[in-house]
């Protein structure tokens, strides 16, 4: 197949104008060496794919193609999935050794390598598959995305991936742009560095030198921008800081300075209510750009205000990263999860609150949605979040024993983990800063050629929101003497006594006699006994 395109000019029908696979093509269709390593059962995209990886990994195809064989089991290797698998298997190889690169989510190439290996995940064998044109206007779908952006956790996650995609297609018909990929990439890595920054400047330096704390996000310090502190009738504008541990506010002086920070704490269990609230002059409730903090420590709830002209999406959006770090040190003491496990935890938050700043950034990917982008916010709004939190703690816990053996047989079936991830962008999170031998023992939440349990229990949880969704635009449009019912919820609630009495109309009609007499016996012997 690889001769019969190079002879019959295919790569410039391929590829039209000079693209990211123009020289990859030319040398393969030069090399006697390329020509050999050609695997026949992939699709021409797929093995360039293939072959950059290898480049990467510095090990032969063959080499790379043998352990896939010795590793996976008999239903990955199956001849129907090889040709998707393999590929998934040196991609996820590739991607643990890239990101060890500090600044990767800089690199040009690295972006355009995830990019194509989903455009080459869609369409990964060389049988029943059009040969795929790769230029600038190649948009790659949902599964793809799917599978290889939460491989890279600083990307995304199993979780919210479906949401951050629809954010990401919103403008581009529901498929997703290389342009629009790499502008979300690069306002990720500007989140990232300011994550970096904030965390070794100054600021509140005493109380993380104690505490390890990262500071997330800071607000207030623009004028046009203000925060105000309401506390009973009075307010006061200063500073509000977020960390993975507290919420912080510092008062302003009439210098520009700051009063020592006061703390509202998120981790421990303080019985906190974190909503939102309507404000005013002298206690009157007007304007509804506020948030909310009560807790068992204090003798009056604390509310902070975001002012601006239109909307309240500031107030959204600090509601949505307050109540993300409180969700996520409440699932943390409810599994009773510690150590490098509960760093791990911890992380998968911040991480959602990077990438939602990173989606702010760029005036294409606005959502005036914040928390379905946010792992610990959605899992307390979707039906059956609880069963995908309860999944999280078991994978945590399992990896925990998985820690006991440092053989890395296996782990390289899995995609790269977060803290791992982190440690490489140079941003140790944690205890995992003190553990450097056993990070590298982690996997992700993505494996090849399955679905985890994670990954079950969240596609279980998306089906049952979509009958959520379904039932609620039946209240929506129908409605009687300005009653509305649930057309959909009644019928939901009501399929066992209507599948029972189709099954009862079946034995009525006699199509099975066997069945009927069975039922009447049974039925009579019911009634006279």
């Amino acid at each position: 197949m690889f001769e019969g395109l190079v002879k019959e000019g295919s790569f410039k029908w391929l590829l039209g104008n000079r693209s990211s696979f123009d020289e990859e093509f030319e040398e393969m269709s030069k090399s006697p060496k390329s020509r050999k390593n050609w695997i026949p059962e992939l699709s021409p995209i797929a093995n360039v794919v293939i072959r950059r990886c290898s480049r990467i990994l510095d090990i032969p195809i063959d080499e790379l193609r043998a352990t896939f064989e010795s590793e996976a089991s008999d239903s990955v290797k199956h001849p129907a999935r090889y040709s998707r698998n393999l590929l998934e298997y040196c991609c996820f190889q590739a991607l643990a050794l890239s990101t060890h690169v500090l600044g990767h989510l800089s690199d040009k190439e690295f972006r355009r390598l995830t990019y194509d290996m989903m455009l080459a995940w869609e369409v990964p064998a060389s049988s029943n598959h059009p040969i795929l044109k790769v230029d600038d206007e190649s948009t790659v779908g949902g599964e793809a995305f799917s599978r290889i952006a939460p491989a890279i956790p600083t990307i995304a996650d199993v979780v919210t991936c479906d949401n951050l995609y629809n954010v990401l297609t919103a403008s581009t018909g529901g498929r997703l742009r290389y342009s629009i990929y790499e502008k979300y990439l690069g306002s990720l890595e500007r989140a990232i560095k300011k994550l970096k920054n904030q965390s070794e400047s100054s600021l509140l330096s005493v109380i993380r030198s104690q505490t390890g704390e990262k500071i997330l996000e800071v607000d207030g310090t623009v004028t046009t921008q203000p925060v105000l502190e309401h506390v009973g009738v009075s307010a006061w504008p200063g500073r509000l800081i977020l960390t993975d541990r507290a919420l912080y506010f510092e008062d302003l002086r009439v210098v520009v300075s700051y009063d020592k920070a006061k703390m509202y704490d998120l981790s421990d269990d303080l019985k906190q209510v974190v909503k939102p609230v309507l404000t005013g002059p002298w206690g009157t409730r007007l304007f509804d750009k506020a948030v909310m903090y009560n807790s068992i420590s204090l003798s009056e709830p604390v509310v902070m205000e975001f002012p601006e002209l239109k909307g309240h999406a500031r107030r959204d959006y600090w509601l949505a990263i307050i109540r993300e770090i409180l969700y996520a040190h409440k699932f943390i003491r409810k599994f009773q999860i510690e150590g490098v496990e509960r760093d791990d935890a911890l992380l998968k938050a911040v991480l959602g609150i990077l990438r939602l700043q990173a989606i702010q950034d760029v005036p294409l990917l606005k959502t005036s949605r914040c928390e379905v982008l946010l792992m610990f916010n959605l899992c307390d709004q979707l039906p059956g979040g609880d069963l995908i939190l309860e999944t999280l703690a078991k994978m945590l816990t399992s990896r925990e024993l998985g820690r006991t053996d440092h053989s890395n047989a296996g782990n390289s079936m899995y995609s790269v983990s977060a803290l791992a991830m982190m440690s490489n962008l140079g941003i140790p999170f944690g205890k995992s800063s003190t553990l450097p031998s056993e990070v590298g023992i982690f996997v992700g939440d993505i494996v090849v050629g399955e679905m985890t349990a994670l990954e079950r229990a969240v596609s279980k949880s998306r089906n049952s929101f979509k009958k959520v969704e379904r039932a609620q635009a039946s209240v929506d449009g129908v409605k009687v003497e300005g009653i509305d019912i649930n057309v959909a919820v009644m019928e939901e609630l009501l399929s066992p006594v209507i599948e029972f009495g189709k099954y009862l109309y079946f034995l009525e009609s006699w199509e099975d006699p066997f069945r009927s007499l069975v039922f009447c016996s049974v039925s009579t012997y019911i009634v006279f006994s």
